[in-house]
């Protein structure tokens, strides 16, 4: 890690610092309320028509920050390691941070490959894409219908389902900890899925600190399980890379895969599935429908793609941005939603209608997703719409479509329920 790096050496367990003011550009919007949450792209819309491609924004506690809103903004961002980086330790607001924060999980620093940076962040990398293309697609997609299956045959006779719950998260935990070689057992999906999704919400009443330490330890039984009697699976050949990383480290990049590999995957399967069961350009073709699948797909990375924030960067030096005026240590959050429709790439309007694969939804630059992991989250999230769509080829939604709710989250856009209907089949 860089020695010029600033900041608490944190992890989300450690003990509490004590909350003081924080200072804020005096037009920051905060990120969170019911709008944002319904219509982020709608608050996209008028931070851009306000403030420019950066935008200041407020995040959860009114703790300032740099939403980056415009497609060549964030290219350049996470293409300049030298002047945004990654290592949290940077940022100019600890001491305003209190330890019980509910973003801490995924922003307090972690000896983790998300925050490495250099020729440490490369080696760390280098053994997760090693790791995930000893992945078989073909034998994933196999696995993926048989999980789809089993998850569908739990539901189909009732002629009812809510989606999100029962068929997108699970499948994507159950695909994600088979190919990681974890048993997957129902209480140990269902108990990840709920701790993941915590930590990655601020839903009151909520501890994401206390699920985040529950999904690293159960990750930590994982990495020792493997290291006792190893396999042919992902945990297994990071044990057994040259690189020789330490267990430590192995766990902690783990739980970045683990959660990269659900979270996202899952709410783009609903979000997918939101999207061929509400608009009129689908519904002809919907059953069976492979190709307007493939479209629907690709369509959803675009408008309503799964991961639409990530925190973040942090500014190494005073700097120039959009026109703003960036102080060392200042914390930019990429938003990878607001760039996907930015005006500028679709100066038409026509967003997501030409199918390309130029979105950001899987970030950019060196910190983007390793190559391997976006064609194993289609080879899942395809695999599960397909199959749903050919079990259950009258399903509709159950609920009129603006009475669906999406979650409180800044980062995962997804639905906190996707409630259907279809005429009972049995097997």
């Amino acid at each position: 890690m860089n020695d010029d790096a600033t900041g608490p050496d944190r992890h989300p367990a450690d003990p509490p610092r004590a909350a003081s003011g924080c200072p804020a550009h005096a037009d920051a919007v905060p990120l969170s309320g019911l709008e944002y949450q319904q219509s982020p792209a709608t608050v996209y819309q008028e931070l851009r028509r306000a403030h420019g491609p950066v935008a200041p924004v407020l995040l959860d506690g009114d703790v300032p920050a740099w939403l980056v809103l415009s497609y060549p903004e964030v290219s350049f961002v996470t293409s300049h390691d030298d002047l945004f980086a990654r290592d949290s330790r940077r940022w100019n607001q600890w001491e305003n941070i209190p330890a019980d924060w509910p973003l801490l999980p995924f922003v307090g620093y972690q000896p983790s490959v998300l925050f490495t940076e250099g020729a440490e962040h490369q080696r760390r990398a280098g053994v997760i894409t090693e790791a995930l293309e000893g992945v078989d697609q073909f034998e994933l997609g196999v696995n993926c219908r048989r999980i789809a299956d089993e998850l569908i045959d739990a539901f189909a006779g009732s002629g009812e389902a809510e989606l999100m719950s029962a068929y997108a998260h699970p499948l994507a935990m159950r695909a994600a900890v088979e190919m990681c070689g974890m048993a997957a057992h129902s209480t140990d999906t269902d108990d990840l899925v709920r701790d993941l999704r915590i930590s990655l919400d601020t839903a009151e009443g909520e501890d994401p600190v206390a699920a985040y330490v529950r999904v690293q330890e159960r990750i930590q039984r994982l990495v020792k399980d493997k290291r006792e009697g190893p396999g042919a699976d992902v945990v297994s050949r990071m044990l057994a890379h040259p690189e020789g990383l330490s267990d430590d480290a192995i766990v902690q990049d783990l739980i970045s895969v683990v959660a990269a590999a659900q979270q996202p995957t899952a709410n783009w399967i609903c979000n997918t599935l939101r999207l061929l069961l509400t608009d009129d350009r689908f519904a002809l073709n919907v059953s069976g429908g492979r190709v307007s699948v493939g479209e629907a797909l690709t369509e959803v990375l675009w408008l309503d793609t799964p991961t639409q924030n990530f925190i973040g960067r942090w500014a190494v030096r005073d700097t120039l941005l959009g026109g703003r005026r960036i102080k060392a240590g200042d914390c930019l959050v990429l938003g990878l939603a607001a760039a996907n429709t930015d005006p500028q790439i679709w100066p038409d309007g026509h967003v997501g209608a030409e199918g390309n694969g130029a979105h950001l939804s899987f970030s950019n630059g060196e910190h983007r997703c390793p190559y391997p992991a976006p064609l194993l989250a289609d080879v899942i999230a395809r695999t599960a719409v397909e199959t749903l769509m050919e079990r259950l080829p009258d399903v509709v939604l159950s609920v009129e479509p603006e009475d669906l709710v999406w979650r409180p989250s800044i980062w995962m856009r997804g639905l906190t329920s996707l409630p259907v209907e279809f005429t009972p089949t049995l097997r």
